[in-house]
Order: structure tokens, then sequence, then C-alpha cells
């Protein structure tokens, strides 16, 4: 009787830490930040952050710029007087999100199919006599065999979706491409009570498409990536405990 006792104690120290090791570091600070605040994460370098991979994309050849002695035009200028719009590292511009997408899918297949074989053997060479001496119940030359088999298929499927996402956020310029075009990114939290929200933007742009106003549509954004998400109690209460999650996981069936 100790001896299961200590095997049960065993196997559930095992499960403890094994749902301990799952939920990470997240669980730790979830636990430290009980009753108050979400924290606000401070404000780094993006170059500087782990993980940052400058960007690498097909570049055309540079042109040779010819310097014109005595010229007030300067070679690669877009204006007669200075430009207000983002143009160097370091830079701010304002990224204007607006994304409506509506797609309506419906799809229904049906399979029908109906077989049918039969076969005899009522003259082989004499053999067919000499069925009946060892299965003299079972064989029935003229009927030998007869197979059938039936398959039908029916299946539907429908998609309805929806979204609609208007927002803006500054991005910083944290990189000039060889061809001109700049990398942008923008990060922007924003905390009431105890739910934070978190919105993240990035992505390649063109000088000729920032606006007047220092403004760029999410649309001529290329290789955009934006993350819209929350933080805090109300997100905890929409998500599946970890444990469920780890079951529809590692559940087969």
């Amino acid at each position: 009787m100790t001896l299961h006792i200590k095997s049960a104690f065993v196997k559930s120290a095992l499960l403890l830490f094994t749902l301990a090791a799952v939920s990470g570091c997240n669980a730790y600070s979830r636990i430290a930040t009980i009753g108050t605040e979400p924290p606000l994460s401070t404000i780094n370098n993006p170059v500087a952050e782990k993980g940052y991979q400058p960007v690498s994309l097909p570049m055309p050849r540079p042109e040779p710029v010819i310097q014109q002695a005595n010229s007030l035009w300067r070679p690669g200028s877009r204006a007669f007087f200075k430009d207000q719009r983002a143009s160097r590292i370091g830079d701010i511009l304002t990224v204007k999100i607006e994304i409506s997408d509506k797609a309506t899918l419906n799809n229904q297949t049906t399979t029908t199919r109906d077989t049918s074989e039969s076969a005899n053997a009522t003259s082989l060479l004499g053999i067919e006599s000499q069925l009946s001496k060892i299965l003299p119940e079972a064989v029935d030359p003229a009927s030998l065999a007869d197979l059938g088999s039936a398959h039908s298929v029916a299946g539907s499927g429908a998609v309805s979706r929806d979204e609609t996402i208007e927002l803006e956020v500054a991005a910083i310029v944290t990189q000039i491409l060889p061809n001109g075009n700049m990398v942008i990114s923008g990060r922007q939290e924003v905390r009431v009570n105890f739910e934070s929200r978190d919105l993240f933007v990035t992505g390649v742009v063109r000088p000729e498409d920032i606006s007047s106003g220092n403004t760029i549509d999410s649309a001529k954004i290329a290789e955009a990536r934006v993350a819209y998400g929350g933080r805090g109690h109300l997100t905890d209460v929409q998500q599946a405990r970890y444990g469920q999650q780890l079951f529809d996981i590692i559940f087969p069936f």
C-alpha cells in the first residue's frame, strides 16, 4: 500500500513538473502580476532586439550619380525645397491600417458508384467435376463467383468571413535598401485598466508612396506584417487552459 502511494505521488509530481515546463516563463510572469496592471515593455532599438534580421531583397544595379558643378539641383532629390517626409533611418511616419476582407465559399460534392461482377467455371479441363468431391455442398461451377459493391459519398462545406480593421500607428524607418525603398517597424501598446492592446506593423515602403502629410496606407506596404492582439484578464478568459491546449495537441482522436 505504501509503495502504491509513493508511485502515485511520483506520477503527480512528474505531471506538475510537465505542466510547469509547458507553461514556461509566461506562467511565472502572470503569477507575478496578479492584482496589478500588465507591465508595458520598454522602448528599445528594433535593430538591437534579439531575432532582428536585415531585409535582403533583389535589387537593380546602382546607377552612377553624375555631379554637376554650380547646380542648385541635388542628384536624387525629390523636391526643390526640404522634404518633410520620412527618408532617413530613424525618421517617423504614420501608417494607416485599413483592412476589409470578405470571403464566401460554398462547396458541395456528390459521388455514387455501383459495381457488380460474376464468373462461372462450367467447363475447365474437367477440373470442375472434381470440385464437388472436395466441397460437395459449397461449390456450384455455374456460379463460381458473384461480387458486388456500392459506394456513395456526399459532402458539403461553407466558409464565410468578414473582417474590418481600421487603425493608425507611427513607425520608424529602420533600414534603407539599395534601391531607395525603406524598411519600417512600428509598435503601439495601449493599456486600459487590466487589459493591454498591442499593435505591430512592419514592411517595405517606397518613398513615392508616402503622402505629403507623411502618411502611408497599409495596402502600399510590401511584405507587410500586421499583428493586433491583447494581453490581460479578458484575453486569458477567452483562451483555453494550458491543460486543454496540451490535450488537444497530443490526443490523436
